[in-house]
This record gives C-alpha cells, sequence and structure tokens, in this order.
C-alpha cells in the first residue's frame, strides 16, 4: 500500500502554479511597502481576501459555524498564522531582499516538523526528520550569514523577523490541528482572515492611521494581488493540491517559491543576493527533499 499519493500531471501543474503565485507575492508586497505601513498592508491583505472568500463560501451554501469556541479559535489562528507571521516578513522586507525573505520563509517547514514532534505523539523526530531538519537549519545559517550576528544590525533583525514569522506558522499548524480539524477548509479559511482582521483593524488604525485610498495604481494592483490571487485565490488552489497530491508533496512548494521570488526581485527590482544565499537554499532545499521521504522512491517500492 502507498504511503504517500502519487502527483499527477494535473496536481504537478497545479503545485506549480501555487508556487508561481506564493512566490511573485514577494514582490507584490515589496513594491506595496513603497506607499503603505506594515499594518495597514497586512489589513488590506487579511481584509479583503476574507470578504473574497465569504463570496465563495455563501455561493457554495456551507455551513457557517455558530459555536462562540469555534470563533474564538478563528481568531487565534489568525493571530498565529496571518498577523504575526504576515506583519514580521513584511516588516522584513523593508530591510532584506525579497528573494532572501522567500528562502528564509522555507524555513516554514523544518520549524513545523520540530513543533509537531514536540506537540504531537505521532509526530515524533525520526532520524530521517532530524537529518532533515539538520540540513534545514544549517542551510538558513548559511543563508543569513554568521557575520550577521556578530554585528547583530538592522539587516541581521530583519532577518530574524522572518524566521520568528515561520515559527508563528509553524505552531499555526499545530493550532489548526488541534482545533480546526474537521471543519470545511473554505470556512476555516475564510474564518481565519475574519480573525485576522479584527486583530488588524484596531492596530493599524491606531499604529498607521487611517488607511489612505487615493494610492498608485501599481500599488492597488499589488495589493489585488497579493490580497485575492496570493491569498484568497491560493488558498482554494492549495487545498485542491492538497487533495490531489497530500500532504508531504504538497511540502514541495516550498522548493518552487523561492527561485520565483529571486528572479523577479532580480528583474523588477535589481536585486542581487550574496553566493552564500543560494548555498543556503540548496541546502534547505536537500533538508526539506528528506522531510518529504523520498516520495519518488516510496512510489517505486508500492508499485512492486
Amino acid at each position: 500500500m502507498s504511503l504517500q499519493k502519487t502527483l499527477s500531471p494535473r496536481a504537478w501543474a497545479e503545485l506549480i502554479l501555487l508556487g508561481l503565485i506564493w512566490g511573485a507575492s514577494f514582490l507584490s508586497i515589496r513594491i506595496a511597502l513603497d506607499e503603505i505601513p506594515v499594518l495597514t498592508l497586512v489589513l488590506h491583505r487579511c481584509g479583503w481576501a476574507a470578504l473574497f472568500l465569504w463570496a465563495v463560501v455563501l455561493a457554495m451554501r456551507i455551513p457557517v459555524p455558530k459555536d462562540l469556541r469555534i470563533w474564538v479559535a478563528f481568531l487565534i489562528m489568525g493571530l498565529l498564522n496571518n498577523v504575526i507571521p504576515f506583519g514580521l516578513m513584511a516588516w522584513g522586507q523593508l530591510h532584506i531582499e525579497t528573494g532572501l525573505t522567500s528562502i528564509l520563509n522555507a524555513a516554514t517547514a523544518i520549524f513545523g516538523v520540530i513543533v509537531a514532534a514536540l506537540l504531537f505523539a505521532d509526530e515524533r523526530l525520526t532520524a530521517r526528520k532530524a537529518l532533515g531538519v539538520g540540513l534545514g537549519f544549517l542551510g538558513v545559517a548559511t543563508a543569513i550569514g554568521l557575520e550577521q550576528f556578530a554585528r547583530f544590525d538592522l539587516r541581521s533583525t530583519a532577518q530574524l523577523a522572518v524566521l520568528a514569522g515561520t515559527v508563528s506558522y509553524a505552531f499555526a499548524s499545530a493550532w489548526a490541528r488541534f482545533k480546526l480539524t474537521g471543519l470545511p477548509p473554505l470556512v476555516a479559511a475564510a474564518g481565519m482572515l475574519t480573525g485576522s482582521t479584527l486583530f488588524l483593524a484596531p492596530a493599524a488604525l491606531l499604529i498607521d492611521g487611517a488607511p489612505v485610498l487615493a494610492l498608485e495604481v501599481r500599488t492597488w494592483a499589488s495589493i489585488a494581488y497579493f490580497a485575492l490571487f496570493a491569498t484568497a485565490g491560493a488558498y482554494l488552489l492549495y487545498y485542491r493540491v492538497l487533495e490531489l497530491a497530500g500532504s508531504g508533496n504538497l511540502m514541495l512548494v516550498t522548493l518552487i517559491i523561492p527561485p520565483v521570488a529571486i528572479l523577479l526581485g532580480a528583474l523588477v527590482l535589481g536585486e542581487a543576493l550574496k553566493p552564500q544565499a543560494y548555498a543556503g537554499f540548496t541546502l534547505l532545499a536537500a533538508g526539506l527533499i528528506i522531510l518529504n521521504g523520498k516520495p519518488v522512491l516510496r512510489r517505486k517500492r508500492a508499485r512492486n
């Protein structure tokens, strides 16, 4: 019996598309940051995406939960999966390259394995996972560069902020397993984004002031992209790929995102990453492949 779903041509196509969408989101966020502050940007991202997903939920006549405990879970999920990581990573992008942000973002899977091993009995840290995690950490350290910690400047702080965002993602995944299992995925995503918006609206108003709507066309285009395509639309595609390919294969999307972000950052923003960033991504990618469990070999064994 196969332990992992195979990747059909359709699944591969949708997985690559998801990677392209998320990879381009780093560029759109950086462009919007030229005109709007961090919390307002994250509010745009979560608020518009929530409205879009609730429209889909209502159109599909999916029941909306009424239990107050579920809505409290949505609030906490929104904080862990959107408010904290989106905010930290957006702030980090003000001080480091979009490509480097995407490389560090790939560490989400590494921290996810560690948090799951700590919290769930059926997610123990096997020798294979430990090797993957070790390579992942080595990749992150290489991409950042140990000299960054020696002087601990704004750039190193920004990189640590991005990594803190990935840790928050890891805890969000655990929280979802604890509290949101069994809910329709679209309802969970819409509820989470609604919870995020409830946190962000007063915070953005207090810290950034009233949102300015007289923005440049490219800023509104960036907002539309990262809110409707890279958040709401990506959630829809994410669950399709999850159903087609399984959670293990879905992790491969983290290998597609950084090259897209790096290329767009170089072409549009003129960014140039240091060789250590590419070396770090290579090590991180090797760790992620090991964590994924060599699905190609496993499929061959399953067919024998």
